[in-house]
């Protein structure tokens, strides 16, 4: 089968290749890019039945745990960060405050994108907290009870552009 794929200043390459297998390999093994191009291009023209239905949805599974996971990651360290800025004042430095405002950005544009995320951070938001308050002990070197069990930090306080806890 031959697709034709637009590039860069207008020229247009004709690439031929089978859709469903490479020889041993499959297009999606072989060359991740191109694959992700073709499926691409054949759901533009409506070439349903052409596509690679079984990769394509693990691809669009993964792309959605991987947005949890990245949320998950800055949540944890943001976090950690205003755990140690709380409990390690004479610590405090910009680059805390720094990848305290980071990782805040990082998640109020998760749910400027993708709105549905609120819902997994709440889900996960103690979780996350539990993981934050292991890190900013072994981070810190301070014993674990230092920090509170349950978390001291109200959700919607911690994505407030200037809040750092006293």
């Amino acid at each position: 089968m031959s697709y034709l794929f637009p590039y860069p200043l207008g020229k247009v390459y004709e690439v031929t290749l089978m859709v469903t297998q490479l020889k041993t390999k499959t297009l999606y093994e072989q060359d991740f890019c191109l694959w992700a191009e073709t499926m691409a291009d054949l759901l533009k023209n409506r070439q349903v039945d052409q596509l690679d239905l079984q990769n394509l949805i693990q691809e669009i599974e993964t792309m959605g745990r991987s947005l949890k996971k990245s949320l998950q990651s800055n949540l944890e360290v943001l976090l950690t960060h205003l755990l140690k800025w709380k409990y390690q004042t004479h610590k405090r430095s910009s680059s805390w405050e720094i990848s305290v405002r980071e990782h805040r950005r990082r998640i109020l544009e998760q749910f400027r994108e993708s709105p549905s995320l609120k819902r997994y951070f709440d889900l996960v938001f103690e979780q996350v907290y539990e993981q934050a308050r292991k890190q900013a002990s072994i981070r810190t070197s301070l014993n674990i009870t230092t920090f509170p069990v349950s978390n001291p930090f109200p959700k919607e306080k911690i994505l407030e552009n200037d809040f750092l806890p006293e």
